[in-house]
């Protein structure tokens, strides 16, 4: 690997059979670099920082190549297929939906739209009363954003401050740049926005200090005073390390708020639909928000995204105003409807907890054997980082990470590729359909690839 990018050179792994990992060729499979090539050629560099696995289908927990090889996927796509890949219910929506003749519609009124909004906000806690239908998470962020700076506006002409926490990974768009807590990740914006203001992450790994006063005194050192805030938003749980705060801290949060009049936003877009064992991840803290922002598993498959939030803030905009080109496309809301309705039916976020309870107890025991390089596991549910550091620091090793991943994925158990401070966490995500069998046979793999990278680089 250079950097970030896999080695495309064909290596001879060891064959693997079990009833959920099966390789049987070089890795990459010499047959497909055509096609990895092809898109190295056509595509941005940027694209190439993923294991270089050419999918060919994907159902249930596994990821298929045309060369027979299959995978145990502890990716669900980036978050995305929480009732598991190809769910039959969705395809079959999808279908039906695409046979039905309509495919687009722009902001033309389709009952398809009107389905989704309003399963969306009986879904909601109670006052969030509606939905705006968008396309990907980055852009529920950008509206989230100007929907809150155009409400804190008419409580004050200076209120439009926008505060978010450090690590934070919000999308790639400018706004979302901005709300970002990556520094290198902003360096292409220059001119930053001075309405964006940054605090530490109370994760209890790399900041120790978890009192809300932390939050308070950060602040007030870079002149952030509450009338010059129009919003706080922050991940129900920081993605790369899958960080939560301590309940105490954003029940704070919440109290500060609306003693401020200032909103809160719960960015769901990786968190919600069941991926942490609720439904939305906030519930964890036993708040509520002013507006949540959701995603990727929202559909387990076509892109889609959502805001939801009072009326008194998505009414701001006339008629015309604030619209998307593909907001709420008839094909990719059915497949929402399909989706939640599986993830409802299988009682699949009371399944989440209850396989992370396993999942955490094989955790321990990795911990148990290379807690030399783990520095921290975080996560609930059906998620967890493992944040790899050089023995003895708190120093994210992204070398490890990414040989472990490289190893995993030679032994038939897909993870995307490091994430996180440093790019040193392996991200743990697998579909909420995975079985106790399964995660067993996951761990025989991963464990096998932390022998072999920790072995191999001397860790």
């Amino acid at each position: 690997m250079a950097g970030s990018t896999f080695d495309l050179t064909p290596q001879d792994v060891p064959r693997v059979e079990t009833p959920y990992r099966r390789i049987g060729t070089k890795i990459p499979v010499p047959a497909s670099l055509e096609t990895l090539e092809t898109l190295r050629r056509y595509e941005p560099v940027a694209m190439t920082g993923q294991p270089p696995i050419v999918w060919h289908r994907a159902e249930d927990c596994q990821v298929y190549d045309p060369y027979g090889n299959m995978w145990l996927d502890f990716s669900s796509g980036v978050l995305v297929a929480n009732a598991g890949h190809g769910a039959p219910e969705i395809r079959q929506a999808i279908i039906d939906q695409a046979n039905s003749g309509l495919l687009h519609n722009y902001c033309f009124p389709s009952e398809q739209r009107a389905l989704l909004a309003k399963t969306l906000v009986e879904l909601a806690p109670e006052g969030l009363n509606k939905a705006f239908l968008l396309t990907t998470g980055s852009e529920a962020i950008e509206n989230a954003l100007k929907l809150a700076r155009t409400w804190g506006r008419t409580k004050g002409p200076h209120k439009v401050g926008i505060v978010s926490f450090e690590r934070a990974f919000h999308g790639r768009t400018l706004g979302a740049q901005q709300a970002g807590g990556t520094p290198a990740l902003k360096e292409w914006i220059v001119n930053l926005d001075p309405g964006f203001y940054q605090v530490p992450f109370p994760d209890g790994f790399r900041t120790e200090d978890t009192s809300f006063d932390l939050f308070l005194r950060t602040l007030d050192a870079q002149g952030a005073t509450p009338d010059k805030i129009a919003a706080v938003i922050s991940e129900t749980f920081q993605g790369g390390g899958a960080d939560f705060a301590p309940p105490e801290y954003m029940q704070a949060l919440r109290r500060w708020c609306d003693e401020n009049d200032i909103l809160y936003i719960a960015d769901e877009v990786q968190a919600g639909f069941g991926r942490s064992g609720k439904f939305w991840s906030f519930e964890h803290y036993g708040i509520v928000p002013d507006m949540i922002t959701c995603g990727k598993g929202i559909s387990s498959s076509l892109p889609l995204a959502a805001v939801i939030s009072r009326a008194e803030i998505m009414d701001l905009y006339p008629p015309g105003s604030m619209t998307s080109t593909h907001t709420g496309n008839p094909v990719a809301c059915m497949a929402a409807v399909a989706n939640i309705k599986r993830l409802r039916e299988l009682n699949l976020t009371e399944r989440a907890a209850l396989r992370g309870e396993t999942l955490f107890q094989l955790l321990d025991e990795l911990r148990g054997r290379f807690g030399r390089v783990i520095g921290a596991i975080h996560g609930k549910g059906l998620v967890a980082g493992v944040q790899l550091v050089k023995q003895g620091t708190k120093e994210p090793d992204a070398e490890l990470a990414s040989r472990i991943v490289e190893k995993a994925y030679q032994k038939g158990l897909l993870f995307f590729a490091p994430v996180g401070y440093g790019g040193g966490t392996v991200k743990i995500s697998p579909p909420l359909v995975i079985s106790d069998d399964m995660l067993a046979d996951a761990f025989v793999a991963l464990n096998e690839a932390f022998a072999e990278a920790t072995a191999e680089l001397g860790r």
